[in-house]
């Protein structure tokens, strides 16, 4: 439980619409993610917010690991 609020505090940002989406996919998806997505996720929480938010939006692509993945998950919320 301590690993989530320290996750929902992460994932507050400066993008309204980036703060929107993560806080959403966190509360839906974030407790049954398993460790390879949580480490995907602290991986994407570490960007800068513009890029990510380009990731999230489908204008950049993202690496192809557990992050895509990741972000094909964030992106159906």
């Amino acid at each position: 439980m301590k690993n989530l609020e320290r996750v929902r505090w992460r994932a507050r940002r400066g993008l309204l619409e980036l703060d929107i989406v993560l806080g959403r996919f966190i509360e839906a998806h974030y407790a049954q993610l398993d460790e390879a997505g949580r480490q995907a996720l602290e991986v994407l929480l570490d960007m800068p917010d513009n890029p990510l938010w380009d990731m999230v939006a489908g204008r950049l692509e993202a690496m192809p690991d557990e992050r895509q993945a990741l972000l094909e998950k964030i992106r159906a919320v």
